[in-house]
């Protein structure tokens, strides 16, 4: 229960007398060391990204995405263009630096700025990007613009129940587990129940140290392997 009571002896959450409005996200570059994000261009980005996702084995990646897979280059098309003329969500490509190729995107959606809450959503990371070094520099660029930037006050992750690799990429970037949401949406033909995860700006120097020391040279063999694993350099001290 809160400790703040209020005239009435009711308890109530604490006072944000000073709070406004934060701004909305734009479309900017945020460049880190292996990756850098760059508002999503159709032109620019999307037969990069065609090819790359077209790496994939099969759809699978597709499976918790209300989108896709998609068959033929006109599927493509109208998708990237949906990305682009959108600003909720706001799409990003992820550049590799080292090839200046677009291998995955990502958005912030859900965009509250009276509240001070945004989503990270439509995460969709080709097999030149999953579980690399730029997956999760990418995903710090944009936290880092959503807390200290914008100023936000919640950072949120969401996916369906059935999304066990989602789940696990959540808690390892530091997100928390809130519950789930029963029969919430429907979507490619059937009901999904949504987990939500949070990170909120008090937690937000914790993680992004956890961040800082697992994306930092020294913790990367010369074959690039981790040292050590992003959760215990979170906890650590």
């Amino acid at each position: 229960m809160s400790p703040h009571l209020n005239q009435f002896e009711q308890p109530v959450g604490h006072s944000l007398p000073d709070w406004q409005s934060r701004p909305l996200p734009q479309h900017q570059v945020f460049t880190g060391e292996s990756c850098r994000l760059e508002p999503f261009c159709a032109a620019r980005h999307g037969d990069a990204l065609s090819e790359a996702w077209g790496l994939a084995e099969d759809g699978r990646d597709w499976t918790y995405m209300f989108m896709g897979p998609f068959d033929d280059r006109q599927a493509w098309q109208d998708y990237f263009s949906q990305m682009e003329g959108s600003r909720d969500p706001l799409h990003f490509a992820v550049i590799d630096i080292v090839t200046e190729q677009a291998v995955g995107s990502l958005s912030l959606m859900r965009i509250q700025p009276e509240h001070g809450g945004v989503e990270v959503g439509h995460v969709a990371f080709s097999p030149r990007l999953k579980q690399t070094r730029m997956a999760t520099e990418a995903h710090f660029l944009l936290m880092r613009y959503a807390f200290e930037t914008l100023g936000y006050r919640r950072y949120e992750w969401k996916c369906d129940s059935c999304n066990a690799p989602s789940r696990k990429a959540a808690a390892r970037l530091g997100f928390r587990y809130e519950g789930e949401f029963r029969q919430a949406i429907v979507y490619k033909g059937r009901s999904r129940d949504t987990s939500w995860f949070s990170i909120i700006d008090s937690e937000w120097p914790q993680v992004k140290k956890g961040l800082q020391r697992w994306l930092a040279e020294e913790n990367f063999t010369a074959e690039g392997q981790q040292r050590e694993k992003l959760e215990a350099l979170r906890d650590r001290p």
